[in-house]
């Protein structure tokens, strides 16, 4: 007698090596299997024909179960049993993933003269992905910008920006950001921790972070979008030039918002083009 099912996060993807155990009416374990890689378990056999209950268990999701009846035939198909992560949030599959710069924004706004936002951008960055697959906490967000390659659409404000009483370019070409930690906030929603080296200075920044989904693209990849953002203090990172204009009030804010809108391909590389 033989017993099949598949094991899915909410997205569809495989939970590779769940554990699949079946009880009787009595509650006693009769089998237990483990799913391949595919998230699936094929024909697990030892069980006569009645009515049976599935406990399907991974780490770091919650535990689903499902009822399964072996008929007089000798088989049972349980279906697709849907996982869902623990908290209640979703990620994409585990393993490694490369941000894709082409079809990525890194960019920051800033209040100008207390009634508008000036809008900048880093041209120029690298970044990888680790989703841990048993432990929120253990993955791993790394990123480098390179400061010179920021961007407002003004030449000579791009400069001062690049000058020492800003991002000081020439004694400090990079921006590193390394997290440090992963915390569920709500459905699909995160909080990572981390550092974040500018000027030579390092300071803990969280971002508020969303997954947006997942999907194949047309060179045979699979992508995973994301929008983070994080609000940072000049003086944090000793940029105390400023320009007071009348009444007071500063040419340049003193907050940040930076705006993140990210494209990852699964994998430790970027596909060729």
């Amino acid at each position: 007698m033989a017993l099949t099912a598949r094991i899915r996060t909410r997205d569809g993807w495989a939970v590779s090596h769940a554990v699949v155990t079946v009880t009787d009416m009595t509650g006693a374990q009769v089998l237990r299997a483990e799913a391949d890689d595919e998230g699936a378990v094929r024909d697990a056999t030892g069980l006569a024909p009645g009515p049976y209950t599935v406990i399907v268990t991974a780490v770091g999701y919650a535990p689903a179960a499902a009822t399964a009846i072996v008929t007089a035939g000798g088989r049972a198909e349980v279906g697709t049993v849907t996982l869902a992560r623990q908290g209640g949030t979703e990620l994409p599959p585990p393993g490694p993933w490369t941000v894709d710069p082409a079809h990525s924004t890194v960019g920051a706004v800033a209040q100008h003269l207390g009634i508008s936002s000036v809008r900048g951008r880093f041209t120029e960055f690298s970044a990888a992905i680790e989703v841990a697959p048993d432990d929120l906490a253990k993955c791993r967000v790394e990123a480098v910008i390179q400061a010179a390659s920021i961007d407002t659409g003004n030449g000579i404000r791009d400069a001062h920006l690049r000058s020492a009483d800003f991002l000081d370019v020439g004694t400090h070409p990079e921006i590193v950001y390394r997290s440090t930690g992963l915390t569920a906030a709500g459905p699909d929603r995160w909080t990572v921790h981390g550092d974040l080296t500018m000027r030579g200075i390092a300071r803990p920044v969280d971002l508020d972070l969303a997954c947006l989904g997942t999907g194949s693209d047309p060179w045979g990849g699979t992508r995973a979008a994301f929008r983070a953002t994080a609000e940072l203090h000049r003086e944090d990172f000793a940029m105390n030039y400023n320009q007071v204009v009348q009444a007071g009030i500063a040419a340049i804010g003193t907050t940040l918002k930076v705006e993140l809108e990210v494209q990852a391909v699964q994998g430790d590389a970027l596909p060729q083009a």
